[in-house]
């Protein structure tokens, strides 16, 4: 259950952490807490699952990142873990994950998004986790952005919310 302080530290934090040197202090602040207890707070609303994860959401279009991709590859099952691991950490690639395939539209189930600031950048990324997939890589595709979502965080209501 969520109580109030909980439900506060939701509530200013939905639009991004404060842009200062020590957000966790503004934060405390604002609340009336200490920055150690905002951290706390947190920390467990993560461990308990009602946060999923608390990292930066760059906007990589004002970056000059205008090229963005999600490539997706057919990886054999007994090897998506090791090779997944790998491509998650090549500096290029914002985030890496595996999905379920969808037989037999959708052979795919590692994605791996890429952003460049030229078609050229992405199509040189796209060959690097070609390259460092070998004959793992069983097919591929790229999906390109088309346009910016808006990406927002957790939301509450006044009405009570239990998770």
């Amino acid at each position: 259950m969520l109580d109030q302080t909980d439900r506060k530290i939701i509530q200013i934090t939905q639009a991004g952490l404060p842009l200062t040197p020590q957000p966790y202090q503004a934060m405390a602040d604002q609340l009336g807490l200490t920055a150690d207890d905002v951290m706390m707070r947190l920390t467990a609303m993560q461990n308990s699952g009602i946060i999923r994860r608390i990292g930066a959401v760059p906007n990589h279009y004002k970056l000059g990142y205008r090229f963005n991709g999600m490539t997706v590859w057919n990886i054999p099952d007994e090897f998506i873990d090791e090779l997944g691991q790998k491509v998650g950490q090549l500096e290029f690639v914002s985030h890496c994950y595996h999905r379920p395939r969808h037989l037999p539209e959708w052979p795919y189930n590692l994605f791996a998004m890429v952003h460049g600031k030229s078609q050229q950048d992405v199509d040189t990324q796209i060959q690097q986790i070609s390259d460092l997939l070998g004959d793992y890589n069983l097919g591929c595709d790229v999906l390109y952005s088309t346009k910016i979502l808006k990406k927002t965080g957790f939301r509450t209501t006044n009405q009570q919310v239990t998770l």
